[in-house]
């Protein structure tokens, strides 16, 4: 039986993950899973809740790299993972989105001679100082197999030079996992333990470095939040990243409601009821479009620019009045004010594991 190797480091990982798992175990017999967690995201809030909540397996190798620089973290991951590539020795790995992680043990795979699919592949912002956008070019150029969500994605491989037959438009596992949960989600009960009304709050995420890694940035953006939050309320679940700037330079805001990290199901619950959502992460901007609320995504570029186009997605600059101007013109609690992308159906990973089946049996 073809032993399918699956890998998982950090928090958007696990929903594409969880899926494409779940539609290998709807066909018995044909599939071997292993699951190897890199423990690039390592702790309870960031990791181990979600795979309780997303019903994952227990990780059959977890390799601990912890935290660390770009170049320490992707080299940690590569030194733990070889051993348990060649000890395992699957038929195939696939590697999800464009963390360190998936670098790394795409690279240690193509070293190894053992093929790799990458799911999620394609997405270009176009901005090479984001690390994630070098992961996601050279996971490419490794990868054997493609899986797309998106035709500008198809397009970026093409251009790029990467083989047609190995591209396929699947569309968006984390909508899968969305799709699955969202009637879960919408039973919990956080909007009635944070005092909350559907549509009369704003969400914010932050996380990325060149948002919360300076001072001055972070600083700016808050003072937007801090005058929005005036009129209606505004809740800000707290990435360790972030928090870690907010504590080093004594940045708060005695009206924002600052939590702690939530689990999936919760944070889908709070982003589902949301007037608006104001973020910096790539897959809240996809989770918005297909709910319908509306999102400003503070980055000046995107590697998913079908919310934008499509979807409910403004991107706006990192700045106080950008903000204000960008939030002044959004419709709070309105929904429908885009379409849904092809493909993002909830059906993805059936698809996925199509093609799969197809190159094992």
């Amino acid at each position: 039986m073809p032993k399918i190797m699956h890998v998982v480091g950090a928090r958007p990982n696990f929903m594409k993950v969880a899926p494409v798992m779940a539609a290998m175990d709807k066909r018995p017999g044909l599939f071997q899973q292993v699951l190897v967690h890199t423990g690039q995201h390592y702790d309870y809030v960031m990791s181990q809740v979600f795979f309780e909540e997303l019903r994952m397996p227990e990780p059959d190798e977890y390799l601990n790299v912890g935290s660390g620089s770009h170049a320490q973290q992707t080299a940690h991951v590569m030194l733990a993972f070889e051993p348990v590539l060649l000890s395992q020795q699957p038929d195939w790995v696939i590697v999800v989105g464009d963390v360190n992680s998936s670098l790394a043990c795409a690279l240690v795979c193509s070293k190894a001679g053992i093929p790799v699919a990458h799911v999620e592949a394609g997405l270009r912002s176009g901005d090479r100082s984001m690390p994630e956008e070098i992961n996601r070019l050279l996971t490419d150029q490794i990868a054997d197999l493609l899986f797309t969500p998106s035709r500008d994605a198809d397009a970026h491989l093409l251009r790029e030079g990467c083989d047609p037959s190995k591209i396929h438009l699947v569309g968006n596992v984390m909508i899968d996992t969305l799709v699955s949960l969202l009637p879960q989600a919408q039973a919990r009960p956080i909007l009635a333990d944070l005092g909350l009304q559907k549509g009369q709050y704003v969400l914010v995420t932050l996380h990325r470095p060149v948002n919360v890694d300076h001072p001055e940035v972070l600083r700016e953006i808050l003072a937007a939040l801090d005058e929005i939050s005036q009129d209606i309320p505004v809740i800000f679940p707290v990435h360790p990243r972030t928090r870690e700037t907010l504590n080093q330079h004594g940045l708060a805001s005695a009206r924002i409601r600052f939590l702690q990290p939530q689990g999936y199901l919760d944070f889908l619950a709070l982003t589902d009821a949301a007037g608006a959502v104001i973020t910096d992460s790539g897959g809240i901007q996809e989770e918005t479009t297909y709910l319908g609320v509306p999102c400003l995504t503070v980055r000046t570029t995107t590697e998913r620019p079908v919310t934008v186009t499509l979807g409910t997605n403004r991107l706006v600059a990192s700045e106080r009045q950008a903000i204000l101007d960008s939030f002044s013109g959004v419709s709070l609690g309105q929904r429908g004010g885009g379409k849904i992308p092809e493909l993002w159906d909830g059906h993805a990973a059936e698809r996925i594991v199509e093609v799969m089946a197809a190159q094992v049996i």
